[in-house]
């Protein structure tokens, strides 16, 4: 499994993507990034399924959530709905390079995050 990292700008109005991770390494890329950005807030991208339900691949996250929080307390984690994003975000992008394909999973984290920060800047 992998997971899309995206980094607002410091005025929270811009996502941008950064890369893709695999999710066994996202504990130590997220201390590191932590060290280097004061991020105070992770968005995390919830895979429901269409009907909204909690599948196996959303208690996959779930775990994977459980980890981050007790490794980082000082951090506010948000579950963020994320159905359909990596298909918006791979409708712009060619996904297939040589034979080989492309990994769109940080494009559909900005995505979700520009979405968080609109919504959070409208209420």
């Amino acid at each position: 499994m992998r997971t899309g990292v995206a980094l607002s700008d410091p005025g929270r109005v811009l996502a941008t993507p950064l890369e893709v991770v695999p999710t066994a390494e996202l504990t130590g890329y997220l201390a590191r990034l932590f060290e280097r950005e004061d991020v105070r807030e992770v968005v995390v991208g919830m895979p429901r399924t269409l009907a909204g339900e909690v599948g196996p691949q959303a208690r996959r996250v779930l775990d994977t959530l459980a980890v981050l929080r007790r490794e980082f307390p000082e951090v506010r984690f948000v579950e963020w709905d994320e159905r359909l994003t990596t298909r918006i975000a791979a409708a712009g992008v060619r996904t297939k390079k040589k034979g080989k394909r492309v990994r769109v999973d940080h494009l559909a984290a900005a995505g979700m995050l520009q979405e968080y920060l609109a919504r959070r800047g409208a209420l």
